[in-house]
């Protein structure tokens, strides 16, 4: 089951929040369908600041958009002006004052999105897939990701038949709930056709309760980046197998 169904879907309630926070009634369909309009508007318009998740809260005459990039001065603009122009785009859709929030992700190279996303356009850029792939494996493990895997499909280098290639370093435990796992898939338009990427990363295992609500602030006191699962053991008390070692010196030497 873990194996084959979306990773952030799996631990929704559990260690993974929503990206749409709002109560619908009776417009839900609506609000939903306002939504992907805002999403897929978004991620055409700000395709060079990668973007990595974009949440959507709704109060009665205000929607409130935070928008996750890796490249926030690209958002902003000069004094702001690009920032202001968005608000005005969005409230043709919605109808509603729009307020824009930008959260800088400091890491990009743990986030699933910006990975998948930067192997597609190099793949597209007629980078050899291989190179692309090892790349990316290699500074997100260097950035201090747990684990890590690439899965490229499609007719790789030209070939007749498409085929899939895995490409994996460290642990991705799927099956384990705690497992903070970033799941991502992007597209490579080529001239022989699309190329599929999927990007798994494991940033750690998260202990205890975690506020789903998009606060987005660090969560690295939840976070533990070893995988042994021993962090509930409590501390050893001082002075506990030392004194013993002691006691055995002094037998010896009496």
């Amino acid at each position: 089951m873990g194996q084959k169904v979306n990773p952030i879907a799996n631990r929704l309630g559990i260690i993974k929040g929503w990206d749409s926070n709002w109560y619908g009634g009776d417009n839900y369909g609506e609000m939903m369908l306002e939504d992907s309009k805002i999403r897929t508007y978004l991620n055409a318009r700000l395709a060079k600041a990668s973007v990595s998740r974009i949440v959507i809260e709704r109060t009665l005459k205000l929607v409130t958009i935070t928008i996750c990039t890796a490249r926030p001065g690209i958002i902003i603009g000069k004094g702001g002006q690009e920032v202001d122009k968005l608000k005005e785009e969005l409230k043709k859709i919605t109808d509603k004052d729009v307020q824009i929030n930008i959260f800088e992700i400091k890491k990009p190279e743990l986030d699933a999105v910006i990975v998948a996303n930067n192997v597609a356009r190099q793949v597209e850029g007629k980078i050899a897939y291989r190179r692309a792939v090892k790349m990316a494996i290699a500074s997100t493990m260097r950035m201090g990701a747990e684990g890590i895997k690439i899965q490229i499909s499609g007719r790789l280098n030209g070939a007749e038949m498409a085929r899939s290639e895995m490409y994996k370093e460290g642990r991705t435990p799927l099956h384990t709930f705690r497992a903070d796992i970033d799941y991502a898939h992007a597209e490579a338009l080529t001239k022989v056709g699309l190329i599929g990427i999927k990007v798994w990363i494991c940033r750690g295992e998260i202990y205890g309760k975690k506020d789903l609500a998009p606060s987005f602030a660090s969560s690295k006191e939840n976070r533990s980046q070893g995988g042994g699962g021993r962090s509930d053991r409590g501390n050893r008390p001082e002075g506990g197998r030392g004194a013993r070692r002691n006691r055995r010196n002094n037998n010896k030497n009496a």
